[in-house]
């Protein structure tokens, strides 16, 4: 018996809400990052885009557990010599409330050009407002 794969044209993506209020950021970056990658549907197929567009609300209310509001830091780099930054997690929620998310999310998908292809499916907003209602998105619990 041959394995299915899905083509191009039997891949159907449908828009999904979650709404971050009051949540675990990690819990919610897990629940997205499944959803973006189609693992809940039945046709999942390793190399392809077969997840659904994502919109995640309330943002800035998600919440971290233990000390990491002031204790967990981001790092990047400019890539010049002694060009490492750093900033904590209580200071990018107070200049980008979104990017820490967007951050976790980032992180769990494939590190290729798939992964590059996955995050332009996903949306985070601050506020519990977003723009996608002609979409009809649907409300993910978990």
């Amino acid at each position: 018996m041959k394995t299915y794969v899905p083509k191009e044209g039997d891949i159907t993506k449908s828009w999904v809400v979650i709404d971050a209020e009051d949540k675990v950021l990690g819990r919610i970056a897990v629940e997205a990052a499944k959803v973006l990658r189609g693992k809940h549907k039945p046709e999942y197929t390793p190399f392809l885009d077969c997840g659904d567009n994502v919109i995640i609300i309330n943002a800035e209310k998600a919440r971290v557990t233990g000390k990491k509001f002031t204790d967990k830091k981001y790092y990047r780099h400019s890539g010049f010599p002694g060009g490492i930054k750093e900033t904590t997690y209580e200071a990018l929620m107070a200049k980008h409330p979104t990017r820490a998310l967007t951050m976790a999310v980032t992180g769990m998908l494939p590190h290729n050009r798939l992964g590059r292809s996955l995050h332009t499916n996903l949306r985070v907003y601050a506020g519990a407002d977003h723009p996608h209602s002609a979409q009809t998105p649907t409300v993910h619990t978990f």
